[in-house]
């Protein structure tokens, strides 16, 4: 018999899946070759359910269901319910460009979109090894089959194989490292995992054996270096609606995961799985930057971006135990959670502005393609520009001070080699700055190609605009979702 805590524990993402199904349903009798029906009900279903787990976040509960395999808390919450904004928004910039290009013949993409949340809800609740598997796989199947939704798209097509053959191996990756985990401690559940581990009656080497598998499978779902070789291709190569799919809200799973298996799970390996992370965020800040200098693809400049960047999401994770000491721990996963969620909501306005660009036969991919924007459209161009300057880090918008958490949670340690790292993450930033740069340049000292001016539909200029003002305004005043962050970290970490 289901306990009524467990149905508590899940309603949002009960919802979420009897309404992706109404929505396949439905669509059915869609004839608008724009699918407004199924757009509209799509967005009002996730408008409800962000409301559900921002509700459920601001109760500051943990529940856990169905025989602790589920868990409901405010990190988990808050991360939802932030994934949800982030898949609207995305949805939002992407109809008129999928509209152009027949992606909209059909509902398949506003259903893919709601299944691939439903993997993002399942990984980020997942208090049980093959709970977080389940939800993966859920989030990784739903993001090939819109990879390759422009089927007569062969770069599109190219770019769904190496996913698909590249994501089928980093999950059995950690897979592999999930069973061995399994093997040692012979329980499933994370809580029992992290027992079995402090017991300390378990051949290390064994678990450190499994330990380098999860982290390399979770390395793939970031996309840091050594795993990295799709994200360029990928983001290239899919439709650029999709490559925001791809990199924004799964971010935030992705992190979510890292916490669970690691920090709730694995916390007592934390020195070696510390060691794990810093070589991957080096590797990251010196391949992504050092690469993306060479890039004249936007869309492929900003995938090697995105690696740069995880790499000081890792700095965050990495931070946390200091010669087996929990005390900046808190501080350490508060401030890696504030930078993904906020590198998350940058990356939204820079790619719906490429979105924008684009239009029927046109991509606008390349950097050249933004040449002279500003006098084309000078609020897309100040949009665009303020995004690039936050990824960049630069004061005072939110990309400095998600910079500056992480390296202040480094130098708190008080380690020589932390402080070393928060040193060369600062060399790397500045490297990054010039092709950040770059591009604010293109727009706006270089002579536009064309003189037609751009338009974009009344829900995108809205959203986009205030996209734009909130990477301003959380730079301006970030106390309130740093709070947010350190709290749910907190209240997570204390159950």
């Amino acid at each position: 018999m289901i306990d009524k805590l467990s149905w508590i524990a899940v309603y949002p993402e009960v919802l979420l899946l009897v309404m992706a199904c109404v929505v396949a349903l439905a669509d059915l009798r869609v004839s608008s070759p724009r699918r407004t029906f199924t757009y509209v009900l799509t967005l009002a279903t996730l408008g409800v359910v962000a409301i559900m787990q921002a509700l459920y976040a601001s109760g500051g509960e943990t529940v856990y269901g169905f025989g602790n395999m589920v868990v409901s808390d405010p990190m988990g919450n808050w991360l939802k319910c932030f994934a949800t904004v982030a898949m609207m928004v995305t949805l939002v910039y992407g109809r008129p460009y999928a509209g152009d290009r027949g992606m909209l013949r059909g509902g398949e993409m506003f259903t893919l979109a709601m299944f691939a949340l439903m993997g993002i809800f399942v990984m980020i609740s997942g208090n049980n090894f093959l709970v977080i598997y389940l939800g993966l796989e859920l989030l990784t199947l739903s993001s090939y089959a819109l990879v390759a939704l422009r089927r007569d798209n062969a770069t599109a097509t190219e770019a769904a194989m190496k996913y698909f053959v590249l994501g089928a191996m980093a999950s059995g990756f950690l897979l592999y490292g999930l069973s061995m985990l399994y093997g040692a401690t012979g329980s499933l559940d994370i809580n029992a995992v992290f027992k079995a581990v402090n017991s300390g009656q378990i051949k290390h080497q064994v678990l450190v054996f499994g330990l380098v598998f999860i982290v390399a499978g979770l390395a793939f779902k970031l996309g840091v270096v050594p795993f990295h070789m799709w994200i360029p291709d990928v983001y290239q190569g899919a439709p650029t609606a999709v490559t925001l799919m791809i990199g924004g809200a799964p971010k935030l799973a992705a992190f979510a995961i890292c916490i669970r298996l690691l920090v709730e799970g694995l916390l007592p390996l934390a020195i070696d799985w510390q060691q794990m992370l810093g070589l991957l965020a080096i590797g990251s800040l010196l391949v992504g930057n050092l690469a993306a200098i060479a890039q004249t693809n936007l869309k492929r400049m900003l995938a090697y971006s995105t690696i740069s960047q995880m790499g000081f999401v890792l700095l965050g994770l990495m931070s946390g135990v200091v010669n087996g000491n929990t005390l900046s721990a808190a501080n350490a996963y508060s401030s890696a959670m504030f930078y993904v969620i906020t590198y998350v909501l940058t990356t939204l306005a820079t790619f719906g502005i490429i979105l924008l660009l684009a239009r029927e036969g046109f991509e606008s991919e390349e950097i050249t393609d933004l040449a002279g924007l500003n006098q084309r459209s000078p609020l897309f161009a100040g949009v665009m520009a303020v995004c690039l300057f936050s990824l960049a880090g630069i004061p005072p918008l939110v990309g400095f001070y998600a910079k500056l958490a992480v390296l202040q949670a480094l130098v708190a340690s008080g380690q020589a080699l932390y402080i070393g790292m928060a040193v060369f993450a600062v060399m790397m930033s500045l490297v990054g700055a010039f092709y950040y740069l770059r591009v604010v340049k293109v727009m706006y000292f270089d002579a536009p190609i064309t003189a037609t001016t751009v338009s974009a539909p009344a829900d995108v200029r809205a959203v986009l605009s205030v996209n734009g003002l909130l990477v301003l305004v959380l730079g301006i005043v970030p106390g309130g979702l740093m709070t947010l962050c350190a709290q749910a970290i907190v209240k997570t970490l204390g159950t």
